[in-house]
């Protein structure tokens, strides 16, 4: 079959022009939105009067007929129909013969592509969202169980001062609360029609855009029809909030890796989310949590792509625009899988609740108790910093632990300590004493668990 485009030329392509132009490769993906968006704009073109009742239920029926096709997988792509408008377009033409064409009337390839991409977004960010509830669920109810279990927390990858582990976890439920928030807020853009746009001016015939709006479920139409065939901010926004959920669950998966190896033992990970090695029999590798580390390159990269393809781009479509497509399909499905590998992984790991509390004991992450105990008493904070740091230099050089300090040599640092101190430097003390606001003490852990657990209803 000629191009549908083809009345002005005299000559075809050059196969490798063709193939290098042609997008169904991967634009393939909205063929079911594509025959949703075709067969809302027959409907509309029926109820104005541009297409007589008789032709529009042919057209109907032939569209009806290639969906079918589709489902059954009849459908042969092919290289020479360049993209999912001209394939379906042409599979339409075989089942109803000349009166197909007519279906392409007051629309353009450059609004009915953009009207498949925000069509097959906006069902992406509904699974998106599903998924991502879905994991905060699987982090709060791991949280639940952990609320007293102690484990030391970092600054520079140092010891700090001990932490409750329910605590470390929800930090991370906040961020993919944050990551919820954006994608949901995605919607917002995705939902609106570009559909009667044409090619970039509108059209002459008496068309009705919002009929198109809700028949496709769109909640908005462009109102600016050069925007609405050159706009693709509803991508940047979900690239970019991709990126961030992305960088989120890499910083998780850096921590469940360091977590999970000899020099920490803080945590098992399920035979079902790790691996072994083809040479060393002992090996359990976290390669999950490496892959989802990993891919945050390449969904960052499609985020770079797009922008520099947009950066330039004169008004209004432009083949460049064809790039748009790839690196969507693809954050879509790194997204989609990582997230369900997450909360796989998450759901059947063991914690070693005993090292965890043990690597508190061992370390100087009680200091801040001694300077708090002090200041609680009067003494001004800074003077108590540099008596606790004295402290600890000579612990250090004793080999031994601010709780390992008979009471005689405190009262030579200080008259204000007393036996009391012994208790005050215990970690579980430590951690449950924090309940301001926020804190890592048990109270307020629960307190986030309630919060989150009411949000997630």
């Amino acid at each position: 079959m000629a191009k549908l485009w083809g009345g002005r030329f005299e000559a075809g392509l050059d196969e490798k022009t063709e193939k290098f132009g042609a997008s169904i490769a991967f634009d393939q993906k909205m063929a079911r939105q594509d025959l949703k968006g075709s067969l809302a704009h027959v409907t509309m073109l029926a109820t104005t009067g541009i297409l007589s009742k008789e032709e529009a239920e042919q057209i109907k029926a032939g569209i009806k007929k290639v969906e079918e096709k589709y489902e059954n997988g009849e459908i042969d792509f092919k290289i020479e129909n360049e993209d999912i408008h001209m394939n379906m377009e042409t599979y339409l033409h075989a089942e109803i013969g000349a009166v197909a064409g007519k279906l392409h009337t007051a629309r353009s390839r450059n609004d009915q592509v953009a009207t498949d991409m925000h069509l097959w977004l906006k069902e992406t960010l509904d699974d998106t969202l599903d998924k991502l509830h879905n994991l905060r669920q699987v982090i709060v109810n791991l949280a639940t169980e952990h609320v007293e279990t102690i484990m030391p927390g970092y600054t520079h990858l140092q010891h700090a001062q001990p932490i409750s582990f329910g605590h470390h976890l929800m930090a991370y439920y906040s961020m993919l609360t944050r990551d919820f928030e954006r994608f949901d807020f995605n919607i917002k853009h995705a939902d609106i029609s570009p559909l009667g746009a044409a090619a970039l001016a509108g059209t002459t015939f008496p068309i009705d855009r919002k009929e198109t709006a809700a028949l496709m479920g769109f909640g908005d139409v462009y109102v600016n029809s050069m925007d609405a065939v050159s706009d693709r901010d509803f991508i940047l926004e979900f690239l970019s909030n991709a990126s961030i959920l992305m960088m989120h669950l890499s910083r998780f998966c850096e921590e469940i890796i360091l977590w999970c190896s000899n020099e920490y033992k803080f945590v098992t990970l399920s035979d079902a989310f790790s691996t072994g090695s083809s040479i060393m029999p002992q090996k359990k590798n976290p390669d999950m949590a490496e892959l989802i580390r990993g891919k945050s390159g390449r969904v960052y990269g499609n985020l770079f792509g797009l922008l520099t393809v947009m950066k330039s781009l004169p008004l209004a479509y432009n083949k460049d625009l064809q790039e748009d497509k790839e690196g969507m399909f693809d954050t879509a499905e790194t997204i989609l899988t990582s997230l369900d590998i997450m909360a796989g992984m998450l759901s059947t790991l063991s914690v070693n609740e005993s090292v965890m509390a043990e690597s508190t004991e061992k370390d100087f992450s009680n200091a801040t108790e001694l300077a708090d105990y002090l200041a609680a008493k009067g003494l001004p904070f800074r003077k108590a910093h540099e008596i606790v740091g004295q402290m600890v230099l000579e612990c250090t050089k004793n080999s031994c632990y601010l709780q390992d300090v008979p009471l005689e040599r405190y009262q030579e640092v200080s008259p204000l300590i007393e036996n009391d101190i012994y208790e005050t430097l215990k970690s579980r003390t430590a951690v449950e004493r924090r309940n301001s606001f926020g804190g890592t003490g048990f109270e307020q852990v629960k307190m986030q668990i309630s919060l989150a657990q009411e949000a997630l209803k």
